[in-house]
């Protein structure tokens, strides 16, 4: 079958089960466009190509599946490398293709060339240039494998314009051969013994569940794990929902804006089992400081996460669902002295139950301030995690919660309760501002059967706020509430407490622009919310709406900072919590 590279590409995404992509076209790109028209596949047309990268990853984080994103050359591939970067650092799937100028050109500083491939190759797990348009069928199956399997993560195709035009003849790719290329498959039977013996032998087990248990779909190996051993759960940013917040067991999140008992309880363990985490620094703070007692067990299937920062006592390098379905299994074949007694630990959890209720999650209650005093409008000022609660309490159990980064994504993982698997999208590693309105819509047009709630704040929400036409023009009802409290929240709180309250260049209008307006332009219905009596019938009002994106401009407390912290480089231990906790006994 003869075909044009570009149409060769198409069909392999086809193949590949590709169902959306996100994309803008342009010159190099403008060959693959032609046959879109005729593919199966859905394009969604973005309006900046960070646009496109970002929504592919919600697509993925929520689905899954790998997210596609399709850019022209030049100024459209460097568009992308923003959310290439951010995929890359949360092991998002990911497969981009860059048109690039034709062959003959590359090299000669053409219009709109780039080289791309060597401004990723720091952010992607690989890249290719398609130098044979016979070679199509072959790089996107290695793509579409090297982006899935192992530790998942982004790849780019670059595509010269003169290889989309060829004409080659179609035939189905052979079998993957990587040279160098193989992830780990089973884990050592020896490792995994290892670790049921320390996980057994715990006074103070605590079970650090990173990101990696949901790439695996390990949820519901892990939920057995706990109920075997007992042992409490701490889920990191990147696992919100790998392991259900209402379950006993859960102690939430840790890290430097986690609660106090998952902070103090990985600080005091005498076992800590890492699931698919890698122990980064907004999770361990002063590295030597870092669970000092614990003897070590890691699982992760990326080898060079293996002692990076803490050296394990015991390394297990697999994939996270079969090494927790292995450890199970060893558990489970052990009796008497050897097999989990939950009498050992009860103790530990009888400490944890302490902590949690001397160390809730808190926050004041609104106070009044005067028009132009500290709150934006006058009157009670709202406080955003008032705002968390009650979209949470308004919406299913299983909405897909999105969030930009800042003050309010902070927020949102404390006080949202997350029982689902793939149901919190979120920029972790790279802390991408802008994330959540495209991701918003990546993750709505993969999952159109969940509710989709952003939470954004005034900053990031302006960055790209412009894909909400594209929201609009393809009719996704994504539903967007804006915490808006006039300011670069999370850089002011860092400057409130470690620049001697000297604000520099964090201020935000409130009204500038004005945010319902800006919304009802781009096709949304737009809503104001600025005291706390109007803010479930606005939640309700949004919910109601099916058939358009909804945006929310939440008036919120300006002064507002986020507990508890701790602060960069400090130790765990030097945990801040609210001033309402800081007299009681630790």
């Amino acid at each position: 079958m003869e075909l044009t590279g570009a149409q060769s590409l198409i069909k392999s995404l086809e193949q590949q089960g590709v169902e959306v992509v996100f994309g803008l076209p342009g010159g190099a790109i403008l060959p693959v466009y032609d046959p879109i028209i005729d593919s199966s596949i859905r394009h969604i047309l973005v309006r900046h190509e960070q646009g496109a990268g970002h929504a592919a990853e919600g697509y993925a984080q929520a689905t899954g599946r790998p997210g596609v994103a399709i850019v022209t050359s030049g100024p459209g591939a460097t568009n992308v490398v923003t959310p290439l970067a951010n995929a890359y650092m949360d092991s998002t799937p990911l497969v981009v293709v860059t048109g690039q100028v034709a062959r003959s050109a590359i090299g000669s500083d053409a219009f709109q060339e780039v080289d791309i491939t060597g401004i990723t190759a720091g952010v992607t797990k690989h890249n290719w240039l398609v130098t044979d348009a016979a070679d199509i069928p072959r790089v996107v199956a290695e793509a579409f494998h090297v982006a899935t399997t192992g530790r998942p993560g982004p790849v780019l195709i670059d595509f010269p314009k003169d290889v989309a035009n060829a004409t080659t003849t179609w035939h189905e790719p052979g079998p993957i051969d990587l040279p160098g290329y193989s992830p780990p498959s089973s884990p050592d039977p020896a490792a995994i013994a290892a670790a049921a013996d320390l996980l057994l032998a715990a006074e103070r087990p605590v079970l650090y569940v990173g990101g990696g248990v949901l790439k695996a779909e390990a949820s519901a190996a892990l939920a057995e794990l706990v109920e075997l051993t007992g042992a409490p759960v701490v889920t990191t940013l990147m696992a919100r929902g790998a392991f259900p917040d209402s379950d006993p067991r859960c102690l939430g999140m840790p890290g430097m804006h986690g609660n106090y008992t998952a902070v103090t309880a990985v600080q005091r363990s005498d076992v800590l089992v890492a699931l698919g985490s890698r122990f980064d620094d907004r999770v361990t703070g002063k590295v030597d400081a870092f669970a000092p007692g614990a003897k070590v067990v890691h699982v992760d299937v990326d080898r060079a996460e293996i002692g990076k920062v803490r050296r394990p006592d015991v390394a297990v390098v697999a994939d996270c669902r079969a090494a927790i379905e292995a450890l199970v299994a060893v558990i489970r074949g052990r009796s008497g002295a050897d097999a989990a007694d939950p009498r050992r630990i009860a103790p530990w959890i009888a400490l944890l139950d302490e902590w949690r209720q001397r160390f809730p999650l808190v926050y004041d209650a609104a106070r009044d301030v005067p028009a132009g005093g500290s709150s934006l409008d006058g009157g009670p000022a709202l406080k955003p995690q008032f705002v968390i609660e009650q979209l949470r309490d308004a919406t299913p159990d299983d909405t897909v919660l999105v969030s930009g980064v800042g003050q309010h994504q902070m927020w949102a993982t404390q006080f949202w309760a997350f029982d689902h698997p793939r149901t919190w999208v979120n920029s972790g590693g790279l802390g991408t501002m802008g994330f959540a309105v495209p991701a918003a819509i990546g993750a709505k047009v993969g999952r159109p059967d969940r509710t989709v709630w952003a939470v954004d704040g005034d900053g990031c929400f302006q960055m790209t706020a412009q894909e909400l036409v594209t929201a609009s023009a393809e009719r996704i009802p994504v539903k967007i509430a804006i915490l808006n409290n006039a300011y670069l929240g999370m850089v002011r709180q860092w400057q409130h407490m470690f620049y001697e309250e000297r604000y520099s260049e964090v201020y935000l209008s409130p009204d500038l622009p004005d945010y319902v307006m800006w919304a009802e332009a781009m096709g949304c219905v737009g809503l104001r919310v600025t005291s706390p009596e109007e803010v479930r019938p606005a939640i309700d009002k949004a919910n109601a709406i099916d058939d358009r994106p909804v945006v929310i401009d939440f008036r919120t407390d300006s002064m507002e900072q986020v507990y508890p912290m701790v602060p960069s480089g400090a130790s765990n231990d030097d945990i801040v919590v609210h001033p309402s906790q800081q007299g009681l006994p630790r």
